[in-house]
């Protein structure tokens, strides 16, 4: 076997206890089958099942025992024969011992490739481990199960064990399952093996890896602290994304009795000064252009060569930040760790040294990483330190990517807690949201978490994978309809929901629900709301299109309107401030030629500009003007407007609307109070 194969034996518990589980066993091996078609054609394997009534295996024949444990296929390079075997397997009737099934599979690994062999080997066995082990002739069964576990060690076996633990038919023994749990526990302490209990059929999926991808590192060098101390470490990627697997385009053009085709498709492209002419461009002739305003910069390759900025590969330390300055959404791109040089043994205490450190002091490292040579550009990126908790597993560091300035997105909205109390949640809505989010928790404490990222498979890879299979038979395949347990993946848990639907009923009831029409695209909005202080009812959203949005001056005929406009515009930076401005000349003029009309739409416009003052953060503008205004309608003896004025109990804005305002809210509250008997007199 090649070094870059693997053998691979399923042992399936099938017995009774199983029944229930194993449709969806069958799904997992189907789609575990399905992918090493696509990305591993030439790996190996075979299939064991235990619990059967019959018995057949070569181990039976030759020594006798082993009973009920049956071999479905020999270890045989991976076909489609496979994936249909794994979706029929047979149901047993009686109790299966696991561990029988261990040392057949353990047995036919070592008769097909011997120790000498180079690739991987592995053994996953599924059961609910509900069944009792034979004792065993000599000694004791946990001496029977290191004695596997060293010679598994010897011949370089992996193995994977997943426990079933949900739905799991008949009368369950507690004693037989703490037992079981015990002796797979004691394989990962002289083997390499690893066991992992599910609860979910959506969580089977995700436990039985159905792609092997082989750790390769991305850096291998000097962990610069300063000129005189380097430390060597690897660099490995730690999560990436799974992507589709490449489409290859497929040519029919070859004759059907071609044996040797290659069908294959080449795309060659040509350069032309026009589309009607015939001359093509020779490499040569051509070079690259930039924009640069209206003109287009033509710069050769050897400027763009120059131009490259130089770097040699190595990670240097900047510096040490406290972990809380790092926020988690300044992450970019893939997670690496770092990991010492396992052949360097001062290295390894070295990061475990610096790793303790970081997490006692709750700091974190910032560093400068070339990954190579001649890398195009450098990265800073964060090191957040792992201290294990295994005795043969090093210390290590997380390495996650850092913005520059150009990369960060900064959104100029105003802060929830600034908002004015009308539009913030009072203490019921509050208690009704806090129960929604308990209700919906996908991880109740009794119970497994739900979705769980090493859990939880793709349902759009899956769902291609399954596909595919099905093409591969027959062209005319139709798509087969969605798994329930990719569902789960996609839709809200039926069972979350419906266990207390009192919750949702209050959480519906508690917020008034409005259509949202459907908003043109390039259009934006502003959303007028009473204001405080006020009795305007008038609530209603408005839009405009960003294309004829260029008003920039409040008219006559709708300064409201005109205003809103200016100040949702968003191509500069100074609107905000030039429409309140133009909103106050407005005011004042419809104050001074004041009659009823006017007074009306003078009213209007204050509304609306107290309302984009609470908005923007911009209190001290309106308090100002307010007191203006007022001192102004004094002073042209404006006593209509006034009455007007104060019978709207238009306020200044206080610090529990505005927190930049230096208003408090009785001071604001008694505004119109204290005007009152100046307007009488």
């Amino acid at each position: 076997m090649a070094r870059n194969r693997e053998g691979l034996v399923l042992l399936v518990d099938v017995g009774p206890a199983m029944h229930s589980v194993l449709p969806d066993v069958e799904k997992a091996c189907s789609l575990l089958m399905q992918k090493k078609l696509i990305y591993n054609k030439f790996d190996e394997v075979g299939i064991v099942v235990f619990g059967t009534q019959e018995t057949e295996n070569e181990l039976a024949r030759d020594i006798g025992g082993y009973e009920n444990v049956k071999v479905l296929r020999n270890i045989k390079v991976v076909d489609e024969l496979v994936v249909d075997l794994v979706k029929r397997l047979p149901r047993g009737h009686v109790a299966g011992d696991f561990l029988d099934a261990l040392i057949v599979g353990m047995d036919m690994l070592i008769k097909m490739y011997g120790a000498g062999q180079k690739g991987k080997k592995r053994l996953c066995l599924i059961t609910n481990a509900a069944c009792p082990t034979k004792d065993p002739f000599e000694g004791t069964k946990d001496e029977q199960v290191s004695t596997i576990a060293v010679k598994m060690a010897a011949e370089g076996i992996k193995m994977e064990s997943i426990v079933m633990r949900a739905d799991a038919s008949g009368d369950v023994d507690e004693r037989i399952i703490e037992e079981n749990d015990h002796l797979l526990s004691l394989f990962s302490t002289n083997a390499i093996a690893k066991t992992v209990n599910v609860e979910s059929p959506l969580s089977l999926l995700g436990s039985l890896k159905t792609r092997r991808v082989a750790p390769v590192t991305l850096f291998r060098g000097d962990l610069e602290i300063n000129p005189s101390m380097k430390i060597k470490v690897w660099v490995y990627k730690k999560v990436a994304e799974e992507r589709l697997p490449t489409l290859k385009m497929y040519s029919d053009k070859a004759p059907p009795s071609d044996k040797f085709a290659k069908h294959e498709v080449k795309i060659d492209y040509d350069y032309k000064v026009t589309a009607e002419t015939s001359e093509v461009l020779a490499p040569e002739e051509r070079i690259k252009g930039f924009r640069y305003g209206p003109h287009v910069i033509p710069i050769s390759p050897n400027e763009m060569e120059t131009l490259k900025f130089k770097t040699e590969k190595g990670m240097k330390l900047l510096g040490f930040t406290d972990a809380s300055n790092i926020l988690r959404h300044y992450y970019m791109k893939d997670v690496n760790i770092v990991v010492p040089d396992p052949s360097k043994e001062k290295s390894v205490i070295a990061v475990s040294a610096l790793a303790r450190e970081m997490k006692q002091t709750n700091k974190v490292a910032i560093v400068r990483c070339v990954w190579r040579n001649g890398q195009g550009n450098v990265v800073v990126g964060v090191l957040t330190p792992i201290v294990s908790e295994r005795d043969d597993t090093p210390d290590s560091f997380y390495f996650n990517v850092l913005p520059f300035a150009e990369d960060v997105r900064e959104f100029p909205f105003p802060s929830f807690s600034r908002f004015p109390a009308s539009l913030k949640p009072d203490e019921q809505q509050q208690a009704v949201s806090d129960n929604l989010v308990k209700m919906l928790d996908l991880a109740p404490s009794p119970k497994e978490e739900v979705l769980k990222p090493e859990l939880t498979p793709n349902p759009v890879l899956q769902r291609f994978y399954e596909y595919l299979e099905l093409k591969s038979k027959s062209t005319d395949a139709a798509l087969p309809p969605m798994n329930e347990a990719f569902k789960r993946i996609m839709e809200q848990d039926p069972e979350l929901s419906s266990s207390d639907k009192s919750i949702m009923d209050s959480f519906s009831g508690s917020f008034e629900v409005k259509e949202n029409p459907k908003l043109r695209k390039a259009s934006k909005r502003l959303l007028r709301d009473k204001p405080s202080g006020s009795d305007d009812e008038d609530n209603r959203m408005i839009t405009y299109n960003a294309n004829e949005n260029s008003i920039d001056t409040v008219g006559d005929a709708n300064p409201v309107q005109d205003f809103e406009a200016m100040i949702s515009r968003r191509d500069g930076n100074d609107w905000t401030d030039k429409g309140i401005s133009e909103m106050k000349k407005r005011i004042v003029k419809l104050v001074e030629d004041s009659t009823t009309d006017e007074g009306d739409k003078a009213l209007e416009c204050l509304l609306s500009l107290r309302k984009c003052c609470v908005l923007e953060q911009e209190p001290k503008q309106f308090n100002e003007f307010l007191n203006h205004l007022y001192e102004l309608c004094q002073e042209k003896k404006l006593s209509h407007f006034l009455a007007h004025f104060t019978s709207k109990k238009i306020t200044m804005i206080p610090k529990s609307e505005a927190a930049d305002s230096d208003v408090a809210d009785e001071e604001a509250a008694d505004f119109t109070v204290k005007q009152e008997p100046k307007l009488e007199t």
